[in-house]
């Protein structure tokens, strides 16, 4: 018997799920940073087994939205609960029970689906705090299991796992072994610079941010990819802070982000970034469509 489904990964921004994401797929596929909101798209990632293919799809944090680009992020959250098989809602064991993991619990009350919940982020707080908060979370919602676990270190994921392999209806094998995402190497290009300016700017500069690939081009004879990328802003003065004083941020930027993408590919990279004012894209229907951040 053979078992093979969809599990959405829910939760209020930053209680770690693209940690627990890559974590469990084993390479690092969704961008990871301490700020609030950093996925913006849902991102599907493969965990194989030989009787079972567990397809997770990491989704933006589900919170109030107030302008279209936040509305944007949690529709796509919203729209992935009615495409999963299983439903994994992930708290932060250190934030207590706070108003977004309420709202979400909430929007959850008609489902039909099994919910589990994972208390993430355990080695973070005393271990006699857990069952209160557990007791806490089993009477807000009849979830199909409690598991406690810390997605950077690994602990408790092998249980809550076989749980979710358990869930999932009987199916064959939706992709093949060897892929692991099915995420674009353009996609995951633009995610991994994305990050760098969440890491190494402040403010409204990371959410006033958004990356385009350009050009994305492979040299199989020399092992080569290059690639071009424009980060698009709002204002002339966020252009000159992700500048710099000569070039010194967008290099820091282009960095780093080239490093990540050449652990992931496997090849030496050629990054060219460019900066563009485009004013008011978070605001702007059209914009976020070309951007790929609505349909």
């Amino acid at each position: 018997m053979h078992k093979s489904g969809f599990i959405a990964i829910l939760g209020r921004p930053n209680v770690g799920k693209s940690t627990f994401f890559n974590a469990i797929i084993g390479d690092k596929i969704s961008i990871v940073a301490s700020k609030p909101q950093t996925t913006r798209n849902r991102i599907t990632g493969i965990k194989n087994y030989p009787d079972a293919q567990l397809i997770f799809l990491d989704t933006p944090g589900i919170h109030h939205a107030k302008n279209p680009l936040n509305r944007a992020m949690v529709h796509a959250a919203q729209d992935t609960i009615g495409d999963a098989d299983v439903l994994l809602m992930m708290v932060d064991a250190n934030a207590g029970i706070g108003p977004h993991d309420l709202f979400l619990i909430e929007s959850l009350k008609e489902v039909t689906k099994p919910v589990f919940l994972a208390i993430n982020k355990i080695d973070c707080v005393e271990k006699l705090s857990l069952l209160p908060l557990i007791d806490q979370y089993n009477k807000l919602y009849d979830f199909a299991g409690i598991f406690p676990i810390c997605a950077l270190k690994g602990d408790g994921l092998e249980d809550l796992l076989g749980s979710l392999k358990e869930a999932l209806p009987e199916g064959p094998q939706l992709f093949p072994d060897d892929i692991a995402t099915d995420a674009t190497e353009r996609f995951i290009a633009a995610e991994f610079i994305r990050e760098q300016i969440l890491i190494f700017t402040n403010q409204e500069i990371p959410y006033a941010s958004a990356v385009t690939v350009d050009a994305f081009k492979e040299d199989e004879e020399k092992n080569m990819i290059r690639i071009s990328a424009t980060i698009n802003v709002e204002k002339e003065s966020q252009k000159a802070i992700m500048i710099g004083k000569k070039g010194a941020m967008l290099k820091k930027i282009g960095t780093r982000a080239r490093l990540a993408m050449e652990n992931l590919f496997g090849a030496k990279v050629f990054l060219e970034l460019f900066v563009r004012v485009r004013k008011d894209w978070t605001t702007s229907e059209k914009m976020l469509k070309e951007f790929g951040l609505i349909k």
